[in-house]
């Protein structure tokens, strides 16, 4: 498909309009569409994931929509964020109102709202009921497992017919290249402003410090009554190789000993870091921006070649890669664990 097949693009509204489902690219990652005020297409999505009904998913709006349809209050800070940096890669948590279905928050009194800068996205947003309406979409993938930046992530994920066009559970897919950022959105709770400020719920592109300089606020950390969000458990962005994060300083340390135990390791870098006996090495960007932007892909190729181990290269540690370390963190969220097993033979890999 072309960067704006407006056949395709037609297609896949009428399909969302039906109440199907469709996987679209973003700036972020690739989404799985429903119609965000239909509970039994939002249904489909949970079902096609195998994602719990209790996790919310984002509602995605066309550029200039009227958010004040989907909540109860917009507060001065979320029009101030809105301004600086919709439409782009963040998601603003605001009060649920009474007619948007619960299906899109997990059951909770508030909802994700955001606006792709996607060219496809936003192409696709404005045809889906005129662009009035709003598209459930959390990422295009199996609840758990590494988000898809790519078309072909997508047909990977939940497998294809012979001409591509229905994919598994998915009416169609949209292709527009690969996602620019390559991480999830950055998640802001905004639902108790004037009692607890601003909460930054997931990290990503756009920072604590960028948001701190539009409303002046610096986003405190979650609490045990923030909302449920997307992509914050524990354990989650994670291929089917088990993943350790490792720091530079004990890298060749850790490869020797894995390999010493008869361990396959595929390697995912950022530094000149060479060795043998690797079944791969994917070298990324010594850049925040870059690093994010072929992290997935490289995660999902790791993949591929079935290593005992998926060893990565902990970036730095600077606010800049706060994104990237989140997402790391919860793809190797039983590091030692994992690592000792196989060093112990006790793993289970084989």
């Amino acid at each position: 498909m072309s960067e704006l097949d407006l056949s395709a693009i037609g297609y896949a509204a009428r399909q969302l309009e039906a109440g199907e489902l469709v996987a679209f690219p973003t700036e972020t990652v690739y989404g799985l569409g429903a119609d965000a005020e239909n509970p039994a297409a939002v249904a489909k999505i949970y079902a096609a994931k195998g994602r719990p009904s209790n996790h919310p998913v984002i509602v995605h709006l066309a550029p200039g929509a009227d958010i004040g349809y989907w909540t109860t209050e917009v507060p001065e800070q979320a029009h101030r964020l809105i301004d600086a940096f919709w439409p782009g890669p963040l998601t603003l948590i605001l009060k649920r109102a009474a007619h948007i279905p619960d299906a899109v928050s997990g059951g909770q009194d508030s909802v994700g709202l955001r606006c792709p800068s996607h060219p496809v996205a936003q192409a696709l947003l404005r045809q889906f009921k005129g662009g009035k309406g709003g598209i459930a979409a959390p990422s295009a993938n199996k609840f758990g497992h590494v988000s898809p930046t790519t078309a072909q992530h997508v047909r990977d994920e939940f497998g294809s017919n012979e001409d591509q066009a229905e994919v598994g559970p998915l009416a169609c897919v949209l292709d527009g290249g690969q996602s620019d950022v390559g991480i999830e959105s950055t998640i802001v709770d905004l639902t108790r402003m004037s009692t607890h400020g601003p909460v930054l719920l997931r990290p990503g592109h756009i920072s604590a410090s960028d948001i701190a300089h539009v409303i002046g606020i610096e986003p405190k950390q979650p609490d045990a009554a923030a909302p449920r969000a997307s992509g914050t458990l524990e354990a989650h962005y994670a291929p089917s190789t088990p993943v350790a994060l490792v720091l530079s300083k004990v890298l060749a340390d850790t490869v020797v000993n894995l390999s010493a135990h008869g361990k396959s390791v595929s390697l995912i870098c950022h530094s000149a870091f060479d060795a043998a006996n690797l079944k791969a090495t994917l070298r990324l960007p010594a850049t925040p921006d870059g690093y994010a932007h072929d992290l997935y892909a490289a995660m999902r190729s790791a993949d591929t070649v079935h290593a005992d181990i998926i060893l990565v290269e902990a970036p730095p540690v600077e606010q800049a890669w706060q994104g990237v370390n989140d997402r790391l963190r919860r793809a190797a969220h039983d590091s030692s664990g994992i690592l000792s097993r196989l060093l112990n033979g006790t793993d289970r890999t084989n």
